[in-house]
């Protein structure tokens, strides 16, 4: 599993698709193992490489996973399908109020990305969170070939 936090760093909260794909996907992609360096948040730089080694299935987790620049490399796309707020709430609890200024530039930057590169119209698989467990339902790319109107996220 490769978390987009490691590939994302505060300079660049969208801008990391070129990193993304030299470091890691083109890699993968021949075969290779891939080199990351991922971010370190707090100390606000990029540590020491990581290795990935190349698998059956990787799972790319994080916001813009499934940008328009890496769909075709993804063999399914899910949505966590939840509510902007609360995701952003979950995000502040995790991080504290260390990285209360991060969360205050992080709303207005997911806001812009998905505006411009909505992913949720393209999701094979809806996530949702149950109080029993999760649900997994049909995302939008599979009804008939139409994305839906909501490009909130």
């Amino acid at each position: 599993m490769l978390r987009l936090d490691d590939i994302a760093c505060h300079g660049e909260l969208f801008g990391w698709t070129g990193r993304l794909l030299s470091q890691v996907i083109e890699p993968l992609g021949r075969g290779e193992t891939a080199h990351y360096s991922p971010y370190d948040w707090r100390s606000r730089r990029f540590g020491p490489p990581r290795e990935l080694p190349p698998a059956p299935v990787i799972v790319l987790e994080g916001v813009g996973a499934g940008r328009r620049a890496l769909r075709p490399y993804l063999a399914l796309l899910l949505w966590m399908d939840l509510p902007r707020e609360e995701s952003w709430t979950r995000g502040r609890a995790r991080d504290g109020e260390e990285q209360r200024e991060f969360w205050d530039g992080w709303v207005p930057a997911e806001n812009e990305h998905f505006a411009g590169d909505p992913s949720r119209p393209f999701a094979d698989l809806l996530v949702r969170g149950r109080p029993e467990g999760y649900e997994l339902l049909p995302g939008p790319s599979g009804a008939a070939g139409t994305a839906p109107s909501d490009h909130t996220r």
